[in-house]
């Protein structure tokens, strides 16, 4: 029997693994825990086969970032990230991590079983792309990777010129590139829009996590 960690904060989403866990032969429930921080700990003290591990845990604590120490010292251990946030960079993060599978937790119980299968086969499971987020009058998939960048940029620093430090650009091309998102999503004022990125979770900023340069 494998046995799987669910490593989630939210009742309803613990609920819903628990319910995909006990349904199948193959698998056994090691434990659930809140928070990521610990899961290291606990796959020292447990056997544990599979985690299924959330993003943003209690105390906010990084999945992601969890998984890469789990996985440095418990290579064996397949992890599996599962989240509901439709933040572009998770997916590329998990993979530097050495994640084996993402996925997200509004996929059907049979999906997500079928990802946990694969991945306990020795599958690598990624989705192509992240979900498609609503925002004003366009969505997530009519913005351009810079235009993302720049909007996780502003909604890290409290002005044009530092977001432009980040980016390695000047503030006018800041300044311009809000305006096309501006005009692409209806919204009227930047602060409108930067509420809106943030309430639909499009883009999700970690105080320790810097924006790699790139040309814009």
């Amino acid at each position: 029997m494998t046995r799987v960690l669910i490593v989630e904060d939210q009742k309803m989403a613990q609920e819903n693994m628990e319910a995909i866990v006990r349904s199948s032969e193959n698998y056994t429930l090691a434990g659930i825990i809140p928070n990521a921080a610990d899961a290291e700990l606990f796959c020292m003290r447990e056997s544990v086969d599979l985690i299924l591990m959330d993003v943003c845990t209690a105390r906010d604590e990084n999945g992601i970032e969890a998984a890469a120490v789990i996985k440095k010292k418990f290579p064996k251990i397949k992890i599996v990230i599962v989240t509901s946030m439709a933040e572009h960079t998770f997916i590329e993060k998990a993979k530097e991590a050495n994640a084996d599978s993402f996925w997200y937790k509004d996929a059907s119980r049979a999906e997500l079983l079928d990802v946990m299968n694969r991945t306990m086969a020795g599958e690598h499971i990624f989705p192509d792309k992240t979900p498609e987020v609503k925002l004003g009058l366009t969505t997530s998939y009519e913005l351009t990777q810079s235009e993302l960048d720049v909007l996780r940029a502003l909604m890290q620093s409290t002005s044009d010129e530092d977001a432009a430090t980040m980016l390695g650009c000047s503030k006018a091309n800041i300044r311009w590139h809000i305006s096309r998102i501006l005009d692409k999503t209806g919204y009227r004022t930047r602060m409108e829009l930067l509420i809106a990125v943030a309430q639909k979770n499009l883009i999700i900023v970690t105080p320790d996590k810097a924006l790699e340069e790139d040309n814009y």
